[in-house]
């Protein structure tokens, strides 16, 4: 068939695809460039890629691979029609569909057709390999992106570091993110927190977040506390406390001001090196920052106290504790009952035991476990002992079977040997 068709009738045909199918008018076009009854340009092409790619129903995988084979076909008989932005919506379609390796095998094609990819096509390519979970093609074709110095914008960026996180590639996503700084495409502060975060899992990559923190701008750092907090603690995890006091010093002068949780991490970090005196320091810059220890951080530096033996300091910060809150936790009174029980200083260690009830604590079955315990093997008290059991009776507490022998034992054995003594002297 002899048949010339013009192209503004095709630009119209195309424009109708709200009323003919898509599927219709795929056919249509392939049918008037095979005949030769069009002269397919570029524009006419990227036109008609755009609106299949783009039609208001649900796009459909059938459509999206037909046209893209119909573009190969055409790019292989037409040179120079194809381009980027022809390229970059197939990608994007592939990619919207979950279609990560076709988006992949689009992508692959670029330098065929003698095109450039530019920064829409790496991050498309990534967004449908990374929809498909296949992180490590994704961060292959990010590897591309930085070697081509295609810099997308923040948000994508922001985009393309959560996904890496998900991938569990946060030092490849450190990359990415590095790149996108020195090319000041500033990703969203929430990815910067998200990226931070996964850093901090691992020990290896932990230093690589305190390097995120120091390219944070000073006008977001009042609402950065998560990462810096986050940085803080790891930095307390993998031992590195002192990093971990400066790092606090740094947001105090420059923000995000630090809160007791901060403070806590530190504190924390110090009393389990038993540096007591960095412990209580930091203790002391938290009150000058008008904030009020809170009640774990007396019962961390109070328990490292008491694990050393040194019970005199220990008591100290219970007293302060006491001063400053009215209720108490559990865990303050339960480790400096048992240091002094280790010390065998009982009466100090049952004083501690009878005044936990006027600071809102409730003695445990283990307190008294373990206080009864140590009066039957340490002195040989078997009747302050006793006393405990019915104290625990009138509270509800009950004894273990193998304590309550221990305790008869002990009664039974002085009972002998009280005996013993009397029958030697008889005689």
């Amino acid at each position: 068939m002899n048949l010339t068709i013009r192209q503004d009738f095709v630009i119209k045909a195309i424009e109708s695809v709200e009323t003919v199918l898509a599927e219709n008018l795929l056919r249509f076009f392939k049918w008037v460039w095979t005949e030769n009854s069009l002269a397919v340009t570029t524009q006419v092409l990227e036109s008609f890629v755009i609106t299949i790619c783009n039609t208001g129903r649900s796009l459909r995988d059938k459509y999206v691979y037909s046209l893209w084979d119909l573009v190969k076909e055409i790019g292989e008989k037409e040179n120079g029609v194809i381009n980027v932005t022809i390229l970059n919506e197939l990608v994007s379609s592939f990619s919207k569909l979950g279609k990560g390796k076709a988006a992949l095998g689009v992508f692959e094609n670029f330098e065929g057709f003698q095109c450039v990819p530019d920064a829409d096509t790496y991050y498309f390519t990534i967004e449908g390999l990374s929809r498909r979970s296949d992180f490590d093609l994704a961060w292959s074709v990010c590897q591309k992106m930085l070697d081509a110095r295609r810099i997308p914008d923040g948000e994508k960026i922001g985009r393309i570091l959560s996904w890496l996180c998900k991938g569990e590639k946060a030092k490849e996503a450190h990359q990415v993110y590095m790149a996108a700084i020195e090319n000041k495409r500033y990703p969203p502060l929430s990815s910067v927190n998200f990226l931070t975060s996964h850093l901090c899992h691992k020990n290896e990559t932990v230093p690589l977040a305190l390097e995120v923190l120091n390219d944070i701008p000073v006008e977001r750092r009042k609402r950065a506390i998560k990462p810096f907090s986050a940085v803080v603690r790891a930095l307390c995890r993998v031992k590195d406390v002192d990093a971990a006091k400066q790092l606090v010093l740094k947001m105090i002068a420059d923000g995000p001001l630090p809160g007791n949780a901060v403070f806590n991490f530190v504190i924390t970090g110090y009393s389990k090196a038993g540096e007591m005196g960095q412990a209580v320091e930091i203790l002391r810059l938290l009150e000058s920052r008008g904030l009020k220890p809170d009640v774990y951080s007396y019962s961390v530096i109070a328990s490292a106290y008491s694990n050393g033996g040194e019970m005199e300091h220990a008591r100290k910060i219970l007293k302060e504790a006491k001063k400053n809150h009215l209720k108490l936790s559990p865990v303050i009174y339960h480790t400096l009952i048992r240091g002094y029980c280790k010390l065998e200083r009982f009466d100090e260690a049952l004083e501690l035991l009878s005044e936990m009830k006027d600071f809102g604590v409730r003695a445990s079955a283990d307190e008294y476990e373990k206080m009864i315990q140590s009066l039957c093997l340490k002195s040989l008290d078997w009747e302050r002992a006793e006393k405990l059991q019915e104290e625990m009776k009138e509270k509800g507490l009950y004894l273990k079977g193998i304590t309550r022998a221990l305790v008869r034992a002990v009664k039974e054995t002085e009972k002998e040997a009280v005996e013993a003594q009397s029958g030697s002297l008889v005689a």
